[in-house]
């Protein structure tokens, strides 16, 4: 596999890796824009946006734009978070210029005011959904809580308040200010020819032009605060806690998501022992959140209302000692292969490279090649854990909870 990289006169970066034995190739816009960057009342334009842009141009019906993607064979979507939106495909090595020259004139969409109004309603039913799913809901309240006026704690769906009063003319001047080339990365993986992929993104995108725009970066360490809220139609207690992490280009990253996987894998774990296989929860899980200049760790837990008080003692036993003993030699190498197996198979496809390519030049501005993770990952040790237990207080959490009305 070969790296290569150009940027264009525009600000636009382009990255690919030539795999010539990969039988596809994958190729994303990686945008530097989600939640974070919005301000309290356009909260969820990012995610808005990102359906708009199936939309169509003024020259492409969002009817021609399907049958497009449908006539490639591609496998294509996007998604929306709190920092980023991404446009991606896979597709055959012969489509792949097909595929370019398409996401390169949806990234310029009409952004119709009569399809604005119709996708409101899309958005506000997606809220409704994800609302009636409590581990989502839970979450989502546990991160606003968490981050507190930090903008990381902005939800990526926004409310129906903030979909209802947003206008289209916000709307636009939201893309123009965060869709510029000079905030967005083109990256492609697989069997792909990389000059002949940057003249003909050159050559769509001559008319683009930069905006010089930035982001607030800076570490937040977590409220700590706890908040509880009952609901009529539930018959479990929901429980999500979350506290500071490294950042995405934080060397600790490697140790923090092995942390991670010793305290709350689905199978094996710390938490799987002492809540899940003792029946005391139905699920107990630890996640590592890297991100721009911050990070959060964030477990969720399932469990019965009349179990929520054990559980919490559980999980503080078990956050205590981490803090007091760290993690055994044993623990870390389960760790490490369960972490090894994952990414391993991942990038053994092109659609797998391109993420991990994709959001390294986003966050690092560097190349980071699978063989570099492996050895990284390989490279942790129980100090390094330990530095990442001591520096991050995991037991300092926020807490929020969704049950039953007491």
């Amino acid at each position: 596999m070969r790296f290569l990289h150009k940027k264009l006169n525009n600000g636009l970066n382009i990255v690919g890796e030539e795999n010539p034995d990969a039988m596809s190739a994958s190729v994303g816009f990686f945008v530097k824009t989600g939640a974070r960057d919005e301000n309290p009342e356009i909260n969820g334009v990012s995610h808005f946006l990102e359906h708009m842009l199936f939309k169509g141009t003024h020259e492409i019906s969002a009817l021609q734009v399907n049958e497009a993607f449908d006539n490639t064979g591609a496998k294509f979507n996007a998604f929306t978070s709190e920092e980023n939106t991404v446009y991606y495909a896979a597709v055959l090595p012969e489509y792949l210029n097909n595929i370019v020259e398409l996401w390169c004139k949806l990234l310029r969409p009409a952004l119709r005011d009569e399809d604005f109004q119709i996708e409101k309603n899309v958005i506000k039913q997606e809220i409704a959904m994800y609302r009636d799913l409590p581990e989502f809901d839970v979450a989502d309240k546990c991160r606003n809580l968490h981050f507190g006026s930090h903008p990381c704690g902005q939800s990526v769906l926004g409310s129906e308040q903030t979909i209802d009063t947003m206008t289209a003319e916000q709307m636009k001047n939201y893309f123009i200010s965060r869709y510029s080339p000079d905030n967005m990365t083109l990256a492609c993986a697989g069997n792909f020819d990389f000059n002949r992929l940057c003249k003909q993104v050159e050559s769509l995108t001559k008319s683009w032009t930069p905006s010089a725009v930035s982001r607030q970066t800076s570490f937040f360490n977590g409220t700590g605060l706890s908040q509880r809220y009952g609901r009529d139609n539930l018959n479990r207690e929901h429980i999500c806690l979350m506290s500071a992490a490294p950042a995405y280009q934080d060397d600790l990253r490697y140790a923090a998501a092995m942390l991670a996987i010793i305290t709350g894998d689905d199978v094996g774990s710390r938490l799987f022992w002492e809540l899940v296989d003792t029946a005391l929860a139905e699920s107990a899980s630890m996640h590592y959140d890297m991100m721009d200049g911050t990070g959060i760790f964030y477990s969720y837990i399932r469990t019965a209302p009349e179990n929520r008080t054990v559980v919490m003692e559980k999980i503080k036993k078990v956050f205590d000692g981490l803090m007091t003993a760290g993690v055994s030699e044993k623990e870390l190498t389960a760790a490490k292969n369960k972490r090894l197996s994952t990414i391993t198979i991942k990038n053994e496809t092109p659609m797998g490279r391109l993420v991990d390519l994709g959001f390294d030049w986003t966050y690092l501005q560097s190349y980071q090649p699978v063989d570099m993770e492996i050895q990284q990952i390989k490279a942790v040790t129980p100090a390094d854990i330990q530095q990442v237990i001591s520096k991050y207080n995991i037991a300092g959490f926020t807490e929020v909870s969704i049950g039953p009305k007491q």
